[in-house]
């Protein structure tokens, strides 16, 4: 079978050849949009202004300021650089969310729609 981009991180797939494929569009937004929260800005070779950092977040006071301006960057960066996606809601939980998130991490769950598609997907990171 055939695929739109090859999956992440890299894995052997006898099914679609020597790697592993991302076969529909929303798995390949879905890709996309994590690999522009998780990668630091200056990191992609080209174009220093790409990328989110969103572990950088984890050094930053955990205080509703933080978070309203991690949101506005990831706002802009995915109006940027996905503009087919258009984020619904986006919810960041630390430590107050229970014994499910270690005190050292932060959960970020992001809902999004792909436009083009018309269908909605969530974006789940936990920063460790």
């Amino acid at each position: 079978m055939s695929g739109i981009s090859v999956k992440l991180p890299l894995s052997t797939s006898d099914e679609d050849g020597h790697y592993a494929l991302n076969k529909t569009f929303l798995e390949t937004t879905k890709q996309n949009f994590k690999n522009l929260l998780l990668t630091n800005p200056g990191e992609k070779i080209m174009d220093p202004a790409f990328g989110i950092g969103v572990a950088a977040l984890l050094f930053e006071q955990d205080v509703e300021e933080s978070r309203e301006h991690m949101a506005s960057i990831i706002y802009k960066q995915a109006e940027t650089y996905l503009p087919y996606v258009v984020i619904e809601d986006l919810f960041f939980k630390g430590s107050e969310a229970g014994p499910d998130i270690s005190p050292n991490s932060l959960s970020l769950t992001i809902q999004y729609r792909v436009s083009p598609l018309n269908q909605s997907d969530l974006l789940d990171i936990i920063i460790e």
